[in-house]
């Protein structure tokens, strides 16, 4: 069990991270200039999904130093992976994940998320961050619920009825599994994450991990600007923050 002295320096990290990297992400390479950023104490992170995506992110955090807890229905298919990574990785249940996470993301089909809002909505909701890295994909989750989620205006604005109250920020719906490893600490300029949010602070949080683990934040609105961050729009792919943001500027 986490001894009193982390526990509240992770409650004070949370609660003072906001004020300490105010307007890096108006920047156009805040990533570089962020190279070393707060690391104690570390935010421990569950993950609702550990498939190609979410075990790509996941031990990206891990190498970055965060505890992950990675959820399955059946934990104990994820062996091979918690023992790859060490220590700081471990497997659980989608309960255990969630109670577990200071942060939490969510990476499975589509088509989960309202049973997953269902089961776990009021536990979600107390989380300072929701990660949501899931898409619609007619091919995979079928044409009715793609067609619900344009009806709501988008996969962020969704995502948000179907996880009432929880803090969302929707990142890394656009990039490859495959690229992520790669692409962490880029030479030269860093991969930009677009990312959507209502939520002030739980997007200074996602920016800062999202930093740690090699990429430039930019955040382009809020949750009604996720319809955007999916697969095949022009954010997808790898680009800068600069052309992040040039794409942006060319959507409105």
């Amino acid at each position: 069990m986490m001894n009193h002295k982390v526990e509240n320096g992770r409650r004070d990290f949370l609660l003072t991270i906001a004020g300490g990297i105010v307007g890096l992400t108006a920047g156009s390479s805040p990533g570089r200039v962020l190279a070393q950023p707060t690391r104690s104490p570390p935010l421990s992170i569950g993950t609702i999904g550990a498939g190609r995506e979410g075990g790509a992110l996941g031990a990206l955090f891990v190498k970055a130093g965060h505890p992950v807890m990675f959820s399955s229905r059946h934990p104990d298919t994820l062996k091979g992976l918690v023992d790859e990574l060490g220590p700081l990785a471990r497997a659980g249940t989608v309960a255990e994940a969630i109670e577990f996470g200071d942060v939490v993301m969510v990476v499975v089909p589509y088509t989960a998320l309202e049973q997953i809002g269902k089961d776990y909505g009021n536990a979600l909701a107390k989380k300072v961050l929701v990660i949501d890295v899931s898409n619609p994909i007619a091919r995979r989750d079928g044409a009715a619920i793609v067609e619900w989620v344009d009806e709501q205006g988008g996969a962020g604005l969704a995502t948000a009825k179907l996880l009432p109250g929880a803090h969302i920020v929707r990142a890394f719906n656009a990039i490859n599994y495959a690229k992520l490893s790669g692409d962490a600490h880029r030479q030269g300029e860093l991969v930009g994450v677009p990312i959507a949010g209502d939520d002030t602070h739980a997007i200074d949080i996602a920016s800062s991990l999202i930093r740690e683990i090699g990429f430039d934040p930019v955040v382009i609105g809020g949750l009604a600007m996720g319809k955007y961050l999916v697969p095949g729009t022009p954010l997808g792919g790898e680009h800068t923050a600069a052309e992040v943001r040039q794409i942006v500027t060319n959507l409105h």
